[in-house]
């Protein structure tokens, strides 16, 4: 059991330390000790280094070099090595040791007096004994079946045990080469998820169906700085932004997701969250650093499940609306036309794209949308608040500040009602199998949106008193 905890952590630390490394030399030091910083730094770090463990061992594959801990985390460590001696020298010691001490106040809630450091303590320990619990569900729960089995371990499985990627074929060809081939449900799906499960296992030096998920719950880990370094970043008070990542840790379908690990979809949701927030930050600042960060998680959330094509597709209006401030918004409503006419079109054929078929059959599931965001305990009161918040604080939703991001989350909006409209997708809908699935891939974006414009019509309100109260006297 501790040989096992020791080859974990150090499996996972690798490439963990590797991507924030590179975060950390993307960024000066004056920056890191902003605010939320740091914990966007370690907690995009997990997502960066995790992609570019599978960039690594797809490179690997193709050079013929088999998997191994020597061929894949050497190489990583040496890279985090010259990183961190890279952004070391840019910066004296006695700046490091300011920024720990900011970092340190910040952890233990310092700037926070009485009850709300009270809170801030409680939270904390909240939320590390509720990772301890969804701990023991990934590392004790066999695979779990359907999707898990046999569209994702299979691969995992092989390729482990050939130390290297092998091609899936589909049923045709396997019956073409007499059994001559690997097949299982999805031999198109992307190699992310099951090269994660193939390093844990390489870690081990064994297959295990149960520790091989590991990475989910380092996910859910690493959200839960993402989601505060988020909200921190964009004004929130450190017990705001503490609140914040609780309420999206504590969403019931992603919790579930991470204890019945195996899925692609809370990956694919998460990198794609993430891509939408470096999007939005170089909306705000048009730095390179930030775009390139957004191609990454982008490009990642491509390579996590087929739909994050799709998915990612939904960043381009705001780069479009930031690209073109003036032509914008014409260009986006011509697109919106050409959309239109190309669902008439549709109505005369019977497409299929990604595996779903198009076809102008308008019959929206109302009921069982209905039923599955607002009946239902999928969610908690994620829709009701994502509603009330845009209701309530509709100035802040079109505000300059949250417009580009107001524009993700409804061309994510519109497409889920696309695709639940009118494709076979409405079958999810009406018989609720994997209609919550599908809207999970938006629901972390949702939420921290949420919780944006929340805190900021909070804010507006607080700086309207005073006013208020100055013009009165």
């Amino acid at each position: 059991m501790l040989s096992d905890t020791l080859r974990l952590a150090f499996g996972w630390m690798v490439p963990w330390l590797f991507g924030a490394s590179l975060m950390m030399a993307s960024r000066s030091l004056r920056t890191k000790s902003q605010p939320g910083e740091v914990a966007w730094v370690v907690g995009c770090g997990w997502f960066i280094g995790a992609f570019a463990l599978t960039l690594w061992m797809r490179l690997l594959s193709i050079a013929g070099v088999r998997f191994s801990i020597a061929s894949i985390a050497i190489p990583l460590a040496v890279a985090t090595i010259g990183l961190v001696a890279f952004a070391a020298r840019r910066e004296s010691r006695a700046q490091w040791a300011e920024t720990a001490r900011e970092v340190w106040n910040e952890v233990r809630g310092a700037e926070l007096k009485g009850w709300k450091r009270a809170l801030w303590l409680a939270i904390v320990v909240w939320l590390a004994l509720r990772a301890l619990v969804l701990l023991s569900d990934v590392v004790t729960m066999p695979l779990y079946p359907w999707d898990a089995w046999i569209q994702w371990a299979t691969k995992a499985r092989v390729w482990f045990e050939m130390g290297r990627i092998v091609p899936f074929e589909r049923g045709e060809a396997w019956f073409d080469a007499g059994g001559a081939a690997w097949l299982d449900a999805a031999p198109n799906y992307p190699a992310t998820v099951p090269l994660w499960q193939v390093w844990t296992n390489v870690t081990l030096g064994r297959w295990d169906d149960s520790l091989m998920n590991f990475p989910w719950w380092l996910l859910a880990v690493a959200l839960m700085f993402v989601v505060y370094a988020t909200l921190r970043r964009a004004g929130c008070g450190a017990l705001g932004a503490l609140v914040g990542a609780w309420l999206v840790s504590s969403l019931p379908l992603a919790n579930v997701h991470v204890a019945l690990a195996g899925y692609a979809d809370l990956p694919m949701a998460a990198y794609y969250a993430l891509a939408a927030i470096a999007v939005w930050d170089w909306t705000r600042d048009r730095s390179f650093v930030n775009a390139l960060l957004a191609c990454v998680l982008a490009v990642a959330c491509m390579t996590v499940k087929t739909p994050g094509i799709a998915w990612a597709s939904t960043l381009v209006p705001a780069v479009v609306l930031t690209l073109f401030p003036r032509s914008g918004k014409r260009i986006l409503v011509a697109a919106l036309v050409i959309a239109l006419a190309a669902l008439v079109v549709l109505a005369r054929t019977e497409a299929v794209v990604l595996g779903y078929r198009l076809h102008l059959d308008f019959a929206p599931p109302w009921f069982g949308m209905l039923e599955s965001l607002f009946l239902l305990g999928n969610w908690h009161l994620l829709w009701y608040g994502a509603l009330i918040s845009a209701i309530v604080g509709w100035r802040e939703v079109l505000s300059a500040k949250l417009a580009t991001l107001s524009v993700t989350i409804a061309t994510g909006l519109l497409f889920l009602f696309v695709v639940f409209a009118f494709t076979n997708a409405r079958t999810w809908v009406t018989d609720q199998t994997t209609v919550n699935r599908a809207t999970l891939h938006l629901a972390l974006l949702l939420s921290i949106w949420a919780l944006l414009v929340f805190d900021t019509w909070v804010r507006r309100l607080r700086n309207v008193a005073p006013a208020a109260i100055a013009t009165a006297a």
